[in-house]
């Protein structure tokens, strides 16, 4: 008997107008424990939308947002989704330009505070030990991610693609259950799809993040489990990587009824 993951992530009827225009219109789709699956559409289809309305940037109109199979988190604030263990990067990466890649990881893990204002005045040795985590926590990464040949870097000196792998990596020290990547290939080259295409996969095989990624570009379908594809805010598919790839609406959508090779 094939053991079933539970549903880590589910919508159902999620709508959002912005007056008369609507955005998100009745979206129904879940995320599996373990997976990556991937929320794909052209641009404008609502992708990033649906990154804010999960992560308590935006309240829906109407539908409800469930988390790890019984948490309603439809009205959550993003600190209290953050706390739930649901990280996420942005398409414009929000970076320290004149911290090191490595104090931009650093600097992350302060999202969730292990040591008191005393502690931290006091100088206290469970301080002491919360720093020494923190900067153990920041080398795995570095090295996880082949990060550490660049961590002496000032962020705004890295080429476009390493800020967004340095995104990534900021998302990743929080130590998220869900990992919601926004268009992690926005702007890059071949070989920087290559590589972090290669460093997701990683971190869901190696590390057993379940992940989200919105996207436009079609590449992401080689690492997907699943994939939802949406335009101007509806469901057009919702399958296997393989599945999508033959689907008539698709297509149609993505490329004028050529098919997908």
């Amino acid at each position: 008997m094939e053991f079933q993951h539970k549903t880590l992530l589910k919508t159902e009827g999620l709508t959002k107008r912005f007056g008369g225009l609507v955005v998100m219109d009745k979206l129904d789709m879940s995320v599996k424990e373990g997976e990556i699956h991937g929320l794909l559409g052209p641009n404008g289809a609502g992708k990033s939308t649906f990154f804010n309305l999960v992560t308590g940037v935006l309240k829906p109109t109407s539908g409800k947002i469930i988390y790890d199979d019984v948490m309603d988190i439809t009205n959550a604030k993003p600190h209290q989704v953050a706390r739930m263990g649901i990280g996420r990067t942005f398409q414009l990466n929000p970076l320290f330009g004149d911290f090191t890649v490595e104090e931009n990881i650093m600097a992350a893990q302060y999202l969730h505070p292990h040591s008191t204002i005393p502690q931290v005045f006091l100088n206290t040795k469970k301080y002491r030990d919360n720093e020494k985590e923190a900067a153990k926590a920041t080398k795995d990464i570095l090295e996880f991610l082949n990060m550490t040949s660049i961590k002496d870097v000032k962020a705004k000196a890295l080429p476009h693609g390493y800020q967004k792998l340095l995104g990534v990596a900021r998302a990743l020290a929080v130590k998220p259950k869900l990992l919601m990547l926004d268009e992690p290939l926005g702007g890059m080259n071949p070989e920087e799809i290559h590589f972090t295409l290669k460093a997701i996969d990683k971190m869901n095989k190696e590390i057993g993040i379940s992940i989200l990624i919105v996207e436009h570009n079609m590449q992401v379908l080689d690492i997907c489990d699943n994939v939802t594809v949406i335009a101007f805010g509806k469901k057009i598919f919702d399958g296997t990587s393989d599945e999508v790839r033959d689907d008539a609406e698709v297509n149609r959508v993505y490329f004028g009824g050529v098919e997908y090779e």
